[in-house]
């Protein structure tokens, strides 16, 4: 089937600027381009549908480098917390949502945030007991590298007040009399997380779908994503993606990183790199190298500045995150490593540099936030990737001033300097812990302000629209190894669109916020317009 889409603004983004009147697909693929007349003449024997865009804005799919996508789905059917702006918000919030819950099962909780309070007193066990005693309840930050719980929830999941720190990599917190204050970071985690009972495979599905569907009024046609450690194991998750996207239909390009925990599962299917469909494929193999800044577990260089007793948490040594790399690179796999922090940057670059990928595709470093000129330097010379979350910015500032110190920030969130340098960089999310729009992970990327203060930070940072708008198109098909066929409008790449109810190009930069989905095109079939799937 042909299908002419003309009539509004068809930017290709082959290079800045550059549009045409009219593109012709036929099932999946793009066919021809240019004016809309000729290709009429040319191939009216297989033109069966003519799309106007009545004057809409056409770009190529908008597709999300870094997200956790059952995570977000999962968001969108519990009990919100992002938005709160105090702890007593937070806490008869969760009160109120305890009245609808049935007594004894578990609550859980997203995206806690004590940055946007006033007092940044974090909540803690004693704090949820005293609202909500008669259920097992787990809060997670909105970074996920902190959660709290409270006392029905740690005898729930037997974890006894005498409990010792992990060796390596994660902290359990107690108050001054030394009693557990319920709050958890990083692997230490996993002792509660492990312990609360899993959701079904068919409630997975659906979590999964509400995800994809929210992902589609976006503008997403796809989305890179780490979800295969986190559930019902390895196995079943990816089954569960098989089912949704492939055999039930759900249209969406997924690209599924493998975490490290269930490598050895991956090797047992004989898993390699982009294995799978145009629809489904395992993508690089995903470690931690430390944490968040939210959570003061991002490994820096130096003490924080507003908390000289730490630098943050390394979650490997660098013997051991070098013997992660060597595992994936036994099977020719890159490696997507998580670093907010310089001195986790540091640790991924020098495991990098020993064990270069000698397989197909690059290797990349998620986050990239905090940096130094020796490290830009360094990274600029490997086959890598920097895979970044423009909507931190807009939430982390201007409380991580005080906590990296001002000092510390010349390289920091430094987007357009990394470009400058050539270093190629994709754009993602990382939702469920910020907003999933591409649209204002672009903003953030442009325009630089902060939700709190509408304060411009690092002006000189700013990136053009079309360069924040490339992150999300032809960074991800780069980072996804997929740029011969994805991220542009041009002959003989897939037929996925974003189209918008303005032009992106020709706004001001606070109208980025304005602007709508029209529609979303995955494979030459609109799957969403705006008010209705």
């Amino acid at each position: 089937m042909g299908i002419l889409w003309h009539g509004g603004s068809i930017y290709t983004l082959q290079k800045e600027g550059h549009i045409v009147e009219a593109v012709l697909t036929e099932n999946d693929r793009i066919i021809a381009m240019g004016d809309v007349k000729k290709l009429e003449r040319q191939y009216h024997h297989m033109i069966e549908e003519s799309c106007h865009l009545n004057g809409r804005t056409m770009i190529p799919g908008f597709v999300d480098s870094h997200i956790h996508l059952i995570g977000h789905g999962e968001k969108l059917m519990r009990l919100d917390l992002s938005s709160y702006t105090s702890k007593a918000a937070v806490l008869k919030a969760l009160q109120t949502y305890a009245k609808t819950v049935q007594t004894g099962e578990w609550i859980i909780g997203e995206g806690w945030n004590e940055n946007l309070w006033e007092d940044a007193e974090t909540v803690e066990r004693n704090d949820i007991d005293e609202v909500v005693p008669d259920h097992p309840v787990l809060l997670k930050r909105i970074c996920r590298h902190v959660l709290v719980v409270n006392s029905l929830a740690l005898e729930k999941v037997s974890v006894q007040e005498d409990v010792n720190n992990p060796l390596q990599g994660g902290v359990i917190e107690k108050d001054k009399e030394g009693n557990l204050n319920g709050v958890f970071k990083e692997k230490a985690q996993d002792m509660v997380l492990n312990a609360v009972p899993n959701r079904s495979k068919e409630q997975l599905k659906e979590v999964l779908k509400r995800a994809i569907k929210d992902a589609y009024t976006k503008g997403l046609t796809g989305v890179h994503t780490e979800d295969l450690s986190y559930y019902n194991g390895f196995e079943e998750t990816y089954q569960i993606y098989k089912e949704v996207i492939e055999e039930e239909g759900l249209s969406f390009r997924a690209h599924l990183l493998v975490h490290y925990a269930v490598l050895e599962d991956f090797k047992r299917t004989a898993g390699y790199f982009l294995q799978g469909s145009p629809w489904l494929e395992f993508g690089a193999i995903k470690i931690f190298a430390d944490g968040s800044l939210g959570g003061r577990t991002a490994l820096l260089s130096h003490p924080y500045a507003d908390d000289p007793t730490t630098s943050g948490v390394a979650i490997f040594s660098q013997e051991q995150l070098n013997q992660l790399v060597v595992k994936a690179r036994e099977i020719e796999m890159p490696v997507a490593i998580h670093a907010i922090g310089d001195k986790a940057f540091e640790m991924v670059v020098q495991s990098i540099e020993e064990h270069p990928l000698k397989g197909r595709g690059l290797d990349r470093i998620i986050h990239a936030q905090i940096l130094r000129k020796d490290l830009i330097d360094r990274v600029k010379k490997l086959p890598v990737i920097l895979d970044i979350q423009p909507g931190f910015l807009a939430s982390d500032f201007p409380w991580v001033i005080e906590r990296i110190g001002e000092d510390k920030l010349d390289y920091c969130y430094a987007w357009k300097t990394l470009l400058e340098e050539q270093i190629p960089c994709a754009g993602g999310s990382d939702a469920p812990i910020e907003e999933i729009s591409p649209l204002l992970g672009i903003h953030a990327a442009v325009a630089r302000v902060s939700q709190q203060t509408n304060a411009v930070y690092q002006r000189e940072e700013a990136l053009s629209i079309y360069e924040a708008v490339s992150l999300y198109t032809k960074g991800s098909a780069k980072a996804a190894c997929h740029e011969t066929e994805r991220g542009l409008i041009k002959e003989g790449y897939l037929a996925d669109f974003t189209i918008l109810d303005q032009d992106i190009f020709r706004c001001d930069c606070d109208e980025i916020l304005n602007i709508n989905v029209e529609r979303t095109v995955i494979g030459g079939h609109t799957v969403y317009r705006r008010g209705k799937l």
